[in-house]
């Protein structure tokens, strides 16, 4: 595709977007069935079918655009998904792979979002705006995934992890959030 103008570059990313969510759909399920932590394989659970949604809206964006949004290769979500997928062959104490597989999606939410708030950028610029409000709460379902992923590192995963007890843990987190929002 040549990128002669913001709308062309709007649905390369579009594409990118479609690309990357039909990878994290085919990924979820290994990590599911990997992660040992109820909690964290309810979570992913819920994120798969909310990357559904995420697919549908993409789509719904290309029928708005009378673009075909299918056939391109998100290279970048491709090597993200591959280093986090050295993770399911790991073996090793359930929690410390738990802890892996946090860090692995959280890198997937991160790369996401950047995704989403270009294409939400260029949407606005373009007059799109219902397809910029879809964008936008995409964006807004990946900043709440990643929130609930640093919570459930924080609260439980990471301090059985560690060995070290999941209260003392989580005063030491709330002292540090206490911390940061003095320094606000």
């Amino acid at each position: 595709m040549s990128l002669d103008s913001l709308q062309d570059l709007y649905i390369e990313h579009i594409q990118d977007l479609y690309s990357a969510e039909q990878q994290i759909i085919e990924a979820l399920p290994k990590m599911i069935d990997k992660a040992s932590n109820q909690q964290l394989k309810d979570g992913f659970s819920r994120h798969l079918e909310q990357t559904r949604e995420h697919a549908r809206r993409l789509e719904g964006i290309g029928r708005r655009a009378g673009q075909d949004i299918d056939g391109k290769t998100c290279k970048g979500m491709e090597g993200v998904i591959k280093e986090g997928a050295e993770v399911l062959k790991e073996d090793g104490d359930p929690n410390v792979i738990d802890a892996a597989l946090i860090s692995a999606a959280q890198r997937v939410e991160h790369y996401e979002m950047a995704g989403y708030g270009c294409a939400r950028a260029y949407a606005e610029a373009l007059g799109l705006e219902d397809d910029a409000d879809a964008l936008q709460q995409t964006l807004d379902e990946e900043g709440e995934t990643d929130e609930k992923l640093t919570q459930l590192a924080e609260s439980i995963i990471n301090p059985r992890a560690s060995g070290m007890d999941a209260n003392a843990s989580s005063t030491r987190s709330r002292s540090r959030n206490a911390d940061n929002e003095s320094r606000l």
